[in-house]
């Protein structure tokens, strides 16, 4: 019985101990909203409404009422692109309607394509793209969609898609329409998307493009230059010379309405930045606000900011114990999925920036790897980066417990048994002693 006593003790406080020495999570519910940079005292712009934003990230580091409704003009063909090349094939071929040709007005920019034509998607994307022809866009658009006002839909649903919050397109070349319209902002999320694409990369950064001669055309004199003069090379010194040695795309944009526009980027070294200027006009010496603007901006990324890592991906964040799990596993590696590097000004010390950590409570094994178990957010310059976190392993739920409480539920068992087994009369037992004592020392033999 003092056995079973020492057992039982023994037994009850390693338990307790286990239980004590658990590790308990809470995650921190704190949400900060998130913010944009303006920065519009550090560079001067003309433009009414300015945008810039780093390509990897998507983080806005100037802004200049880029969250404003304004008319996109031809920049609207960037998503019209970007449908083209994930709905088609290159090679596949789309043949031009009247509706498609003669609703764009005679004086807008056009490839001369003529009715009942056969051009191929690469075609149609590059004098889509390079001389911005309104008629390519209608062709892309009825081919891939049946109609331009289907198409437009495509499109729409393609910008929510993207994370636009104030897009609205009526129509797959920019033509003028009070219902058609967008932001700098959501623009700068377009082109970084369609970058995305070597295809498009390709054709952008395209100066000079020549239509060859098909069904409906024999010659070879279909010839157009790039609308983007930042990629236009030039030998001239006047100050009308807009090419930028870094620029490497994206589209140009005119209507009356919308007056000039321009969706550019460029890339030096390893960093690239997307601009977008809308309702640009040109300055009191005639010159391009919009070009001029874009080349400003650019500079002063390239040499006020830079990107920073602070955590690669997977990258341990720091090691937790899971309370339920295998005791002689239990460890578990609380990992960062993503790369968080934000871009911050060149003077920025990160080492006094903490994150906002949030790890979901009660974690109980089994739990696999690469789970999401939270998320881990910096908030740099008004910039939002983050990263999910994940289980670094599998953590086995242990059975030891179990095991345990049937170990001490099989002992209680025998114990009771034991009790109920033992004789109750112990006056007789003793009797029976003494009978048995009493004839064997009484010899009647």
């Amino acid at each position: 019985m003092k056995l079973l006593k020492k057992v039982l003790n023994v037994s009850i406080l390693f338990v307790l101990i286990l239980f004590t020495s658990s590790t308990f999570i809470f995650a921190n519910n704190t949400t900060i909203p998130k913010g944009n940079s303006t920065n519009v005292d550090e560079v001067n712009t003309y433009s009414p409404i300015c945008l810039i934003m780093e390509s990897k990230t998507g983080k806005v580091i100037y802004n200049k009422n880029g969250y404003e409704k304004a008319f996109p003009a031809s920049t609207t063909k960037i998503m019209t692109a970007i449908l083209a090349i994930e709905n088609c094939e290159l090679t596949d071929k789309a043949t031009a309607s009247y509706n498609a040709i003669f609703t764009v007005p005679y004086d807008y920019t056009n490839a001369n394509i003529h009715v009942g034509e056969e051009l191929t998607i690469n075609q149609l994307l590059h004098v889509l793209l390079i001389p911005s022809a309104n008629d390519a866009a209608n062709v892309l658009a009825e081919h891939i969609a049946g109609s331009i006002e289907s198409f437009a839909t495509m499109m729409n649903t393609k910008a929510e898609e993207l994370g636009c919050i104030n897009t609205h397109f009526v129509n797959a070349n920019g033509l003028h329409d009070e219902n058609h319209y967008s932001t700098a902002y959501d623009l700068a999320l377009m082109g970084r998307y369609a970058m995305k694409y070597d295809i498009f990369r390709k054709i952008v950064a395209t100066s000079v493009y020549t239509l060859p001669a098909t069904n409906k055309y024999a010659e070879n004199d279909r010839v157009f230059g790039n609308t983007n003069y930042l990629i236009r090379k030039n030998d001239s010194d006047g100050v009308d010379n807009y090419y930028y040695e870094y620029a490497n795309g994206i589209k140009t944009g005119y209507t009356n309405a919308a007056h000039n526009c321009l969706v550019a980027s460029a890339k030096k070294n390893d960093k690239e930045y997307i601009v977008v200027i809308l309702g640009a006009s040109t300055t009191e010496n005639g010159l391009s606000e919009r070009f001029l603007d874009s080349k400003a901006l650019f500079e002063y990324a390239f040499n006020n900011y830079t990107t920073k890592t602070i955590y690669e991906s997977n990258s341990v964040l720091k090691t937790i114990k899971i309370k339920n799990g295998n005791i002689f596993d239990n460890n578990l590696d609380v990992v960062i999925q993503d790369e968080i590097s934000p871009v911050t000004k060149n003077d920025t010390n990160l080492s006094n920036i903490n994150p906002t950590i949030e790890i979901e409570s009660e974690l109980k094994a089994p739990i696999v790897k690469n789970t999401v178990i939270g998320k881990i957010t910096y908030i740099i310059d008004g910039n939002e980066y983050t990263s999910n976190l994940i289980a670094g392993k599998d953590i086995q739920e242990s059975r030891f417990f179990n095991i345990l409480f049937i170990i001490i539920a099989l002992i209680f068992i025998i114990f009771l048994l034991k009790k109920l087994l033992m004789p109750k009369n112990k006056k007789g037992g003793k009797y029976k002693k003494r009978k048995a004592k009493y004839y064997s020392n009484n010899n009647y033999n």
